[in-house]
């Protein structure tokens, strides 16, 4: 059996990365399992700098093979804000809706055609003996004008992705359909091809 911690104790997150990395003799585990240690300083200057951090603090404290994912939105009229501060964009962590409120007052008097965004999500997969692989993963869009939807969470009910003719935010969609197209699924199918190669 390979266990592999995924740097994470977001339950959705790992039920997500347990199904697309299904691989027989696997079993998943999140971050908890490891105990306590002191929690990373989350610095870098990308996704993957950061996915990094937390994979290899994981990695060095368990010694085991570690999955880590950082992701967050990209708006090209903000020079690529929020970017790696997506989950602090208003300045506390995790306040989804002051986050959506400053997006929307960056971009106000914004056109459509300037709103265009990505949602990102970078992955750093270590494996048991040190060796590391990357995936990246995006789902393209634009960033509405107001709230809308009551599915997913974060920039979601902001979010207008490409791949549903642009019509509804990924608040709209089910969890399924979101999960065929989105970021970290892209990224998820893309690390599973690398692996399936080193299988």
């Amino acid at each position: 059996m390979k266990r592999v911690i995924v740097a994470t104790n977001n339950a959705h997150k790992l039920a997500e990365i347990e199904t697309a990395l299904d691989f027989p003799g696997w079993t998943f585990a999140p971050l908890s399992a490891l105990g306590s240690y002191p929690e990373p300083v989350e610095d870098g200057e990308t996704f993957e700098d950061n996915a990094r951090i937390k994979a290899r603090a994981a990695f060095e404290h368990g010694r085991c093979a570690v999955i880590a994912d950082d992701s967050g939105l990209v708006v090209d009229a903000l020079d690529g804000a929020p970017g790696v501060h997506s989950s602090r964009y208003a300045g506390t962590h995790g306040d989804d809706e002051a986050n959506n409120a400053k997006l929307l007052r960056e971009l106000e008097g914004v056109p459509d055609a300037q709103r265009t965004a990505r949602f990102v999500s970078t992955l750093v997969f270590i494996d048991a003996d040190g060796t590391e692989t990357v995936s990246v993963g995006t789902i393209e869009g634009r960033i509405g004008h107001e709230l809308r939807g009551e599915e997913g969470f974060g920039y979601d009910p902001l979010f207008i992705p490409d791949v549903f003719g642009g019509t509804r935010t990924l608040a709209e969609v089910s969890m399924d359909e979101k999960n065929a197209v989105s970021h970290r699924g892209n990224a998820l199918r893309a690390l599973r091809s690398k692996l399936e190669q080193g299988l």
